[in-house]
């Protein structure tokens, strides 16, 4: 009798479930996990005003001594959490850009395409804003290059659900995901500092899953995922131990994945319209290899030259 997630198995049940999860690693897994750890999703925020503006500057000034004295050499603070059905990443940041600025990058649904197609899973994002709410087709895939067919597609619903002079709140949500995984989205939260030039982040990440996504990401973390690891340090008996691994390493890595996208968009501005893209690649890529053991996966020549075709059939191709 084999137990797992608190379900009692029969040997031949325990046979049908080993294949399944033979199935899911060699043919469903490399697309699966891609999509299940780096697109993210969380409840929503609910009613926003304000006071969720005076809330993200009271965060801004608990977190002080975080953001000044880190190992990411950046005002940046990383924390995840898992429960028994989602796992979910959280990073607020001290942006050296305007708060204008942010603000009127992150309420166009097609910048966020712009800030996406950095993150090396995504394959493809299309933004509607024709429709009403927007929509993004998100499609997300292998660390190497692919044909869309064989990428995992996601609708996502685009809201402004807060925006004034002095706060901005973004949510990308949607409700169904492969493998028994729902409730996805992204969300971001913005206030201006009282320093000139600068704003401060929250940028949320998580996702619920089912038994059968359970079970993939099982059968990833012990085999293709086991030597991956995120950002927090553990500690046993008072001592650092190591960093945290399985769902929550893999929640973190992809959350400062998607933070350094939000970085490198920005500090692509400054630059001529034709150069700035070839920026973002350049920025971001330096960015993830200044943490080689959480996030290096390729090196630099097969991630770019990936990227600027994945970015052409960007705009060319319509989604399905």
């Amino acid at each position: 009798m084999l137990h797992i997630a608190g379900i009692s198995l029969t040997r031949w049940q325990t046979g049908a479930m080993q294949m399944f999860q033979n199935f899911v690693l060699k043919r469903c897994l490399p697309v699966a996990v891609a999509f299940l750890f780096g697109v993210v999703a969380q409840p929503s925020l609910g009613q926003v005003n304000e006071s969720d503006g005076a809330a993200l500057l009271e965060k801004h000034a608990a977190l002080t001594g975080q953001l000044t004295q880190n190992p990411f050499r950046r005002p940046l603070f990383l924390e995840s959490t898992q429960s028994d059905h989602t796992v979910s990443g959280n990073a607020y940041a001290v942006l050296d850009s305007p708060f204008s600025t942010v603000s009127t990058t992150f309420k166009n649904p097609e910048r966020w395409c712009d800030v996406l197609i950095l993150h090396i899973n995504t394959k493809y994002c299309r933004a509607s804003a024709h429709t009403n709410p927007s929509t993004l087709t998100v499609k997300v895939g292998k660390k190497i290059a692919q044909p869309l067919e064989m990428a995992f597609s996601l609708e996502f619903v685009f809201r402004v659900t807060a925006a004034s002079p002095n706060y901005l709140a973004v949510q990308l949500s949607a409700d169904e995901g492969p493998m028994s995984t729902s409730n996805y989205s992204i969300e971001l939260q913005a206030v201006p500092l009282p320093e000139g030039g600068k704003t401060f982040i929250h940028l949320r990440y998580a996702y619920d899953y089912g038994v059968i996504g359970r079970l993939a990401m099982q059968a990833y973390l012990a085999t293709l995922g086991s030597s991956k690891v995120g950002f927090t340090q553990l500690t046993e008996g008072g001592a650092t131990a190591n960093y945290v691994g399985g769902m929550r390493g893999a929640i973190e890595r992809n959350t400062m994945r998607y933070y350094l996208a939000i970085e490198a968009y920005l500090a692509s501005l400054n630059q001529a319209p034709a150069q700035q893209f070839t920026t973002r690649l350049q920025y971001w890529f330096d960015a993830t290899e200044t943490y080689p053991r959480q996030l290096h996966e390729v090196d630099r020549n097969p991630y770019l030259v990936m990227k600027k075709d994945e970015y052409q059939r960007q705009q060319t191709t319509p989604p399905d």
